[in-house]
């Protein structure tokens, strides 16, 4: 059974860091894209950051983009991202998604990934 299990939210100040990790097992994703999404109270789920199985290419939405970087390590299958300068409006439940369908020009989209982890909140007080 695949599984990915998030963790490293909490609740931190304005310009704070938090690092999360996200560690798959059932099977390896080191040659899949891994992704992360966060979903805000009362809207839609969003694209975070997402980044190949070598980890050469990394994607970033506009809003995280300078603040976060996310990286992997295959031989631990985690993936992990690094928020700095954090501010009220990153707070949400981030999500760990990975999926061996996954391309470079599908990774911001929350469909083309087959697994999803049940998430860690993270909570920014200004």
């Amino acid at each position: 059974q695949v599984q990915l299990v998030e963790s490293g939210g909490g609740l931190v100040q304005a310009g704070d860091s938090l690092r999360l990790s996200c560690v798959a097992s059932g099977r390896t994703f080191s040659r899949n894209v891994m992704g992360w999404f966060r979903q805000a109270p009362g809207k839609e789920r969003e694209f975070v950051a997402a980044i190949t199985g070598s980890g050469r290419y990394t994607l970033y939405a506009d809003s995280v983009k300078g603040r976060f970087t996310i990286s992997r390590d295959n031989a631990e299958n985690t993936e992990y991202l690094q928020m700095n300068n954090l501010k009220p409006e990153d707070t949400a439940v981030y999500y760990c998604l990975a999926g061996p369908s996954v391309t470079s020009l599908t990774m911001r989209t929350e469909q083309a990934y087959e697994y999803r982890g049940q998430g860690t909140q993270v909570t920014v007080s200004s």
